[in-house]
C-alpha cells in the first residue's frame, strides 16, 4: 500500500500537516523520525518551521536522516515535497544569520525578502496570489493563476535557474513561492494551512509519480 512519510526532526508542530495529508489521502500517512521509514515510502514530505540553520541542525541530529533522504529522493527518485524551510533546505545555501549549507538539490540561495515598498512588513505573513511559471507542473494542474495560498516567512529561495521557479508571488517584488526539478518540488507557502486550495494541492502531489 502506498505510504506518505512526513519527516519529524523536531521542527515545529507537525499535527496540522499530518491532518491535512490524512484528509487528502487514501493511503497511509506516517510521521516518523526513523530514516528506515523512507525505504517504504511512496512519497516523502519534509516540513520546516523557523530558521534555516536550526532546521538543518535538527536534521543532522537525526542519525542517518540526510543520507536516507539522498538515497530515496536523489537516487531512488521518489516524489518529494519540501514545505517552507523544508523547501529552502533544497537550496545550495541559506544566508539567514550567517551561511549554512543546504542540500544543493536545486542551485540557489535562500535570501532575505526586501520589498521595494517600505509599507510592506517582514515577515511576509498571510494570503497571497500565486503566479505560475512557464509550463504547468503536474502538481499545479487544475489551478488558475491568482489562487491564494498562505505564507509565513522572512527569507525566500533565489534560484540560480529561473526554470526551477514554478510559482511566485508579488510582495514588493517577485518572491519565490514554489520550486521544482525532476521528482522534487518545494513550496514556500503552507499547503496544510491553505484551505481548499491546499488540500487539492496535496491531493495532486499524492497522485504524482515524480515524472
Amino acid at each position: 500500500m502506498p505510504k506518505t512519510v512526513i519527516i519529524d526532526y523536531g521542527s515545529g508542530n507537525l499535527r496540522s500537516a499530518a491532518k491535512a495529508f490524512e484528509h487528502a489521502s487514501v493511503e497511509e500517512v506516517l510521521v516518523s523520525n526513523d530514516p528506515a521509514a523512507l525505504q517504504d515510502a511512496s512519497h516523502i514530505v519534509l516540513p520546516g518551521v523557523g530558521a534555516f540553520a536550526d532546521c538543518k541542525a535538527g536534521l543532522e541530529a537525526v542519525p542517518g536522516m540526510i543520507a536516507a533522504l539522498e538515497e530515496q529522493v536523489i537516487k531512488q527518485k521518489k516524489p518529494f515535497l519540501g514545505i517552507c524551510v523544508g523547501m529552502q533546505l533544497m537550496a545550495t545555501r541559506g544566508l539567514e544569520h550567517g551561511e549554512t549549507a543546504g542540500f544543493n538539490w536545486i542551485e540557489g540561495e535562500v535570501v532575505e525578502i526586501k520589498p521595494a515598498e517600505a509599507t510592506l512588513k517582514i515577515p511576509h505573513m498571510g494570503w497571497n496570489a500565486l503566479e505560475f511559471g512557464k509550463g504547468a507542473h503536474p502538481v499545479l494542474q487544475g489551478f488558475e493563476a491568482g489562487v491564494h495560498a498562505y505564507f509565513v516567512h522572512s527569507y525566500h529561495f533565489a534560484a540560480a535557474n529561473s526554470a526551477n521557479v514554478l510559482a511566485s508571488v508579488d510582495y514588493g517584488g517577485k518572491v519565490t513561492a514554489m520550486v521544482g526539478r525532476d521528482n522534487m518540488i518545494g513550496t514556500q507557502f503552507h499547503p496544510e494551512k491553505s484551505q481548499q486550495f491546499g488540500l487539492a494541492f496535496i491531493e495532486n502531489f499524492l497522485k504524482w509519480d515524480g515524472k
